[in-house]
């Protein structure tokens, strides 16, 4: 009887495991029969009728595992659902989603909410949750759409008159759930070797090593008849460190992997083997002198530049920065002008999950708005053509090119995806220090500056700041017009403005490499890539970078010379 019990209690936990990954034909089914009497009731209602009707839920399924300061902390396995509702009433040419000018910011970017979107599929649960945030939705688009109209009457004519909503044919595709299967000993092993071997070195003053893998699912329905279903993998073993100067700068230093797939992940050797130039890095940068402000020339190492288009350039050619009347519009009436050397071409090209056989994050199938992602020529030979596009049109540019996105629980807007900077004036990358010393030499500057890594960054595309950006550099080397040995230096961000920065840009190395990360701009968190060669530039300017005021710790890490316990 004893055995019995315990095949029935194994079955039903099986049985419990599978059930709560699978059906998503029968939620879009319940999805769908929701929308058709919403559709029904809304569009024949007599005060403002909703045109325009959307579901979307997401299901994040992550497994993560992680040691801090050494010690391996509990796995832990989640899956949660999400519902986004998007309502649009009025027409395309004038509906809710309208800026209102002239206002508090909170007219424009009042955050929406994530709503949890049952895990099970029992369908009164699911058409009820539905129900609840339609009705939400709606009379929030009806109260919004109001003060649009009274809006556009009080303010002057608005620079940029298209619609907003732009007409787009039906989409289905389905696919299958697939889930990541994880060997989560051997990664909490590896884990563990990893931060052991961290926490022999005193210089480090706190560690994360942690392996991350998502199975991110996208159900999609909306009234004009789309239909879809597709799941992206995110795979990631990151490392982190950090360490502090005597100064009180505080100092660290990362290394992270993707793939969509777990065979694709590095060994446990490399892993070390990163981690080993992490600390040495660290106590590198701890050791290193301060780098004061600064005007001069400078190399981008690949990975950088990546990092720094992706934030001074990428983030102005989301056509969501050019509609806004409070938006500086860098490049809104550039079109067909140059505003690059014109050996640089930049396409952003979602649909590439690899590139050269290596992965990229930024990745999908189709947008969070249910158009097919597509690759788009932004810049041809220094010559803007084109912008990243949502449904929400521009002037001169009608329809979406696949890049409305969002974070669930956020407004769509258009974001980048995979972008590519390719370049028709190379030279092998290792020669690109002979050049930076010879343009050292040019402007009689004792030295220039490699920046070997950067963390990410922020600019500001509003008119009422300065149309400038902050990038935060992790690595940089200082390398002497004279002869002396290359030094490694710390305490400098990279500022400037935009369309100076890129006038400035002399040659490139024949090196793509790739940033693989997550962006937090104005639709949430979403996953990116930038790819790029290493770029010498005549002048970058620097300034100091802010640090803490606190002392390194008095006593040593336990277990170090010091410890008498």
């Amino acid at each position: 009887m004893k055995k019995i019990g315990l095949m029935i209690l194994l079955v039903s936990i099986l049985l419990n495991c599978s059930f709560a990954g699978s059906n998503m034909d029968s939620i879009l089914e319940m999805m769908q029969q929701e929308m058709d009497r919403s559709v029904s009731n809304f569009t024949d209602a007599s005060n403002v009728k909703m045109y325009y009707l959307a579901y979307n839920v997401v299901e994040k399924s992550e497994y993560t595992a992680s040691a801090r300061v050494g010690g391996l902390q509990t796995p832990y396995r989640n899956t949660q659902r999400y519902l986004d509702v998007d309502v649009r009433v009025g027409s395309p040419e004038l509906d809710n989603t309208h800026e209102i000018r002239g206002g508090s910011w909170q007219d424009n970017y009042t955050p929406r909410r994530a709503v949890q979107f049952p895990k099970e599929t029992e369908r009164d649960a699911i058409r009820a949750t539905l129900w609840s945030e339609t009705e939400f939705q709606y009379r929030k688009a009806q109260e919004r759409y109001t003060k649009v109209i009274t809006n556009r009457q009080v303010k002057v004519e608005e620079e940029d008159l298209s619609n907003d909503f732009s007409p787009r044919d039906p989409s289905e595709y389905l696919e299958e759930t697939v889930y990541t299967e994880i060997d989560s000993l051997h990664w909490e092993g590896v884990i563990k070797r990893t931060a052991d071997f961290i926490s022999e070195s005193p210089i480090v003053l706190g560690s994360t090593v942690q392996f991350r893998a998502t199975d991110k699912t996208n159900l999609f329905i909306d009234s004009e008849g789309s239909r879809l279903s597709h799941t992206n993998h995110y795979i990631t073993f990151s490392v982190r460190i950090n360490g502090m100067a005597d100064d009180g700068m505080s100092i660290r230093r990362s290394e992270m992997w993707h793939s969509s797939i777990v065979g694709e992940m590095p060994d446990e050797e490399t892993i070390l083997a990163g981690a080993s130039r992490l600390v040495e890095e660290l106590q590198a940068l701890i050791d290193s002198p301060i780098v004061e402000p600064y005007i001069g020339p400078a190399i981008l190492r690949n990975r950088a530049s990546g990092v720094f288009f992706h934030e001074i350039f990428g983030h102005r050619i989301e056509a969501s920065t050019q509609k806004s009347a409070s938006s500086g519009k860098t490049f809104t009436k550039k079109v067909n002008e140059q505003i690059l050397p014109d050996f640089i071409t930049v396409i952003d090209d979602p649909t590439l999950e690899r590139l050269d056989g290596n992965y990229l994050r930024g990745y999908y199938k189709y947008d969070d708005e249910g158009s097919l992602a597509q690759k788009v020529t932004v810049v041809d030979k220094g010559v803007l053509k084109n912008f990243l596009t949502s449904r929400s049109p521009i002037e001169n540019f009608p329809v979406s090119n696949g890049h409305g996105r969002r974070e669930f629980g956020n407004n769509v807007v258009s974001r980048q995806g995979n972008l590519i900077v390719k370049s028709d004036n190379t030279i092998e990358a290792e020669k690109l220090r002979d050049l930076l010393i010879e343009e050292c030499k040019k402007q009689d500057e004792p030295y220039g500056l490699i920046f070997e890594d950067i963390s990410g960054g922020f600019t500001s595309t509003g008119r009422r700041g300065p149309q400038a950006f902050k990038v935060l550099p992790l690595l940089v080397t200082r390398v002497y017009a004279d002869g002396r040995p290359d030094e490694t230096v710390r305490g400098v961000d990279i500022v400037g403005t935009p369309l100076t920065s890129f006038s400035k840009i002399v040659i490139t190395g024949d090196d793509p490499g790739i940033f693989n990360g997550t962006c937090g701009a104005g639709s949430g968190m979403v996953p990116v890539s930038a790819v790029s060669p290493s770029i010498l530039v005549s002048e970058i300017e620097v300034q100091k970078r802010s640090k803490g005021q606190e002392k390194p710790p008095i006593l040593p890490p336990p277990g170090f010379a010091g410890d008498t316990q």
